[in-house]
């Protein structure tokens, strides 16, 4: 019930906690003071009289292009990708970011519990790369990457999987697949600059078990129930 009222927007989890414990929470017709009471979306909740809604969630996945900051609001003017979002009834706000010079898949979700989760490191959700960098980075360099290495933001790396596209055609460019499951600011950039090699170009390409296929750059996509379950079971939300 507590939760309920949260999403509703009236409060925190606590302070609905406490609005119950007051004795200010009715449950079809009768004041109710246990916590831990379950309601169904059939059943009639009110806070001193006043009817608690519903709050309908939504996820959807964006494909972000470059020029775009992962912000509902810039205060340097520049585009967010607020401006690609369809209309909808509800704040839908990013899960996780990325910088404006890469693109790729966004999350964006009004459900607060599951973008927490998703973004939360003891989940450690996937998230895959293509990457173009400067010059041909050497197996050895690309070990480091595989093993974990130090870089400038937050110490040392957790294991990434690395895979070069064009193993053995050497270039003034190299395209690389990189997943991770960490979400420093910058990360992947910083960990091909401590090998030595400048990012060109950087697209998230998957997030767990969410893909970008054929989304074309600026387009969202709203998720089926099946895809954000399945979201909810890799982060402890469904049995």
């Amino acid at each position: 019930m507590h939760k309920r009222i949260a999403a509703s927007g009236l409060c925190s989890r606590r302070a609905a906690e406490e609005l119950i414990q007051q004795g200010r929470v009715q449950v079809n017709g009768e004041y109710v003071r246990e916590m831990g009471v379950k309601v169904t979306p059939d059943d009639e909740v009110r806070v001193d009289g006043n009817p608690v809604g519903v709050t309908k969630t939504f996820t959807l996945i964006m494909n972000k292009p470059v020029g775009y900051v992962t912000t509902l609001f810039d205060p340097q003017g520049r585009q967010t990708v607020k401006k690609l979002l369809p209309k909808m009834d509800a704040m839908m706000k990013p899960v996780g970011r990325l910088d404006m010079d890469s693109e790729g898949l966004l999350i964006f979700t009004n459900d607060g519990q599951l973008a927490q989760r998703l973004t939360h490191p003891q989940f450690g959700i996937e998230k895959e790369y293509e990457v173009v960098v400067s010059g041909f980075p050497e197996e050895d360099a690309l070990d480091k990457l595989r093993k974990g290495i130090w870089i400038t933001e937050g110490g040392k790396t957790a294991p990434a999987k690395v895979e070069m596209t064009n193993p053995g055609r050497r270039a003034s460019t190299t395209m690389v697949r990189i997943t991770i499951h960490e979400g420093r600011k910058r990360q992947v950039r910083l960990m091909f600059e401590a090998i030595g090699h400048e990012v060109l170009t950087l697209k998230r390409v998957r997030i767990g078990p969410l893909v970008l296929k054929n989304l074309p750059p600026s387009a969202c996509r709203l998720l089926g129930k099946k895809e954000v379950d399945k979201l909810k079971s890799m982060v402890g939300l469904l049995p």
